[in-house]
């Protein structure tokens, strides 16, 4: 436990926070692999995404035990339309990450030199060089071209009618080259996986491994993906607001560090981005219309027998565009909120941000066509894992029904009415 009062207080504090951020920047080294797997569950947003699925150490194209109720029976219901949404893989820490770093690492140096003996871990930090530099600053590293390659084969394996050869993808991304290059390794490793697949069934190599494979369209839309850097209310009342972190900063103070440090990476995510305040969700409303606008488009192509023109949507983003979204719809909300001094009633809480958007996260909206009734009906995953609807506690839904429980976000969340500045204004969150 770290006292918020002692001699070395700052020194173990600092200590402890470079131990973690080493560990993400670099990984566990030789004998130190079993602390790394201890505190990595820890990391919050900065997570692995094997934490949610242990499987994939061994085998990262590992599917994972069947899940109940997935995938519908293809016997009666037909997957018509792939809605995806996936954060970045793995990435090196932003400038502002690395000078952090930077400054702990002087610190610990600093301490080691001092009088007195130097703890062991203090003693093992002075001895790592700093090997981050300023061309890598919110770079993907090569274990986040892995993340991609690895779920875009997961996935071609998990819904084949849809990621299949000659189907039509659209790709959709944020300017961030992290996002440019996570979709960039995806698409890689969704044609090495069809390539594969197409091997397994004619036995040969492909005579052509280009536009034959797959037809794509690519779109960098930041409105959509980063939608929070054109909410002006968003932006003044909680990005640049000193006292919208109250919670956080008062925690910070607090006396408690180490699974604390989840919590307090939770407490940011929190009320920056989910249910702080109102504005957090609802400035996500355009993203939800739009996703729901492909699914109604795919169901009136169905019904007029016309081919579906977006089969597949594959959207990359950040950790920032998932959250909100997942807020707007009233996932992971827990009957308490959560705040500087409940720490200990919130040891069970549903808001895990590791749990929820690790490095990889991905969101998929899986639309079905049912046949004799002729009914659409959907199922949505969070990091591959089926979710329950809000509105009935279902892993599947009636299209309709779903829409009709959305009714109010998709008719009457306008992003320019929410996100405009009031004429008299007030922080109302």
């Amino acid at each position: 436990m770290l006292h918020r009062r002692g001699r070395h207080g700052p020194a173990r504090a600092g200590a402890l926070l470079l131990s973690l951020l080493l560990a993400l920047a670099q990984g566990p080294a030789e004998g130190e692999a079993e602390a790394a797997e201890q505190l990595s569950p820890y990391f919050g947003t900065k997570s692995r995404y094997e934490e949610l699925h242990p499987h994939l150490l061994e085998d990262p194209l590992s599917l994972g035990p069947p899940q109940p109720g997935f995938p519908l029976p293809p016997a009666s219901c037909t997957p018509l339309q792939l809605s995806a949404l996936v954060r970045h893989g793995t990435r090196y820490p932003t400038r502002e990450q690395r000078e952090k770093l930077g400054r702990l690492h002087a610190l610990v140096l600093g301490r080691n030199n001092g009088t007195g003996s130097p703890c062991a871990a203090a003693e093992r930090l002075s001895r790592w060089a700093m090997w981050l530099q300023p061309d890598m600053d919110g770079q993907l590293a090569s274990r986040g071209r892995r993340d991609m390659k690895a779920l875009a084969g997961r996935l071609a394996a998990r819904f084949p009618g849809l990621l299949a050869p000659q189907r039509r993808l659209a790709f959709v991304s944020s300017s961030k080259p992290r996002c440019l290059d996570s979709a960039h390794a995806f698409r890689e490793g969704l044609r090495e996986a069809l390539l594969q697949h197409h091997r397994g069934q004619q036995q040969q190599r492909p005579t052509a491994e280009g536009n034959e494979t797959m037809i794509e369209t690519f779109e960098i839309n930041d409105r959509l993906m980063r939608f929070f850097d054109y909410c002006k209310k968003f932006i003044k009342d909680v990005e640049d607001n000193s006292t919208a972190m109250h919670e956080v900063n008062a925690f910070k103070k607090g006396p408690e560090m180490k699974k604390v440090l989840e919590y307090l990476n939770d407490l940011k995510q929190y009320w920056k981005r989910a249910y702080g305040y109102p504005i957090d969700s609802r400035s996500s409303c355009s993203l939800f219309q739009s996703i729901f606008k492909h699914l109604d488009q795919a169901v009136m192509e169905s019904k007029s027998s016309k081919p579906i023109s977006s089969p597949v949507i594959l959207q990359f983003g950040h950790a920032e565009t998932l959250q909100p979204l997942l807020a707007l719809m009233g996932y992971f909300k827990d009957a308490e909120p959560l705040k500087a001094h409940n720490y200990h009633r919130q040891m069970d809480r549903k808001y895990r941000s590791g749990r929820i958007v690790p490095y990889a996260a991905n969101l998929l909206f899986l639309l079905y066509r049912c046949d004799p009734e002729k009914d659409y009906k959907i199922q949505i995953l969070l990091n591959e894992r089926l979710l329950q609807f809000p509105h009935s506690g279902d892993t599947v839904s009636s299209y309709t029904s779903l829409e009709n429980h959305y009714k109010d976000l998709l008719q009457n969340c306008n992003f320019d009415e929410v996100c405009a500045m009031p004429k008299n204004p007030s922080r109302t969150g």
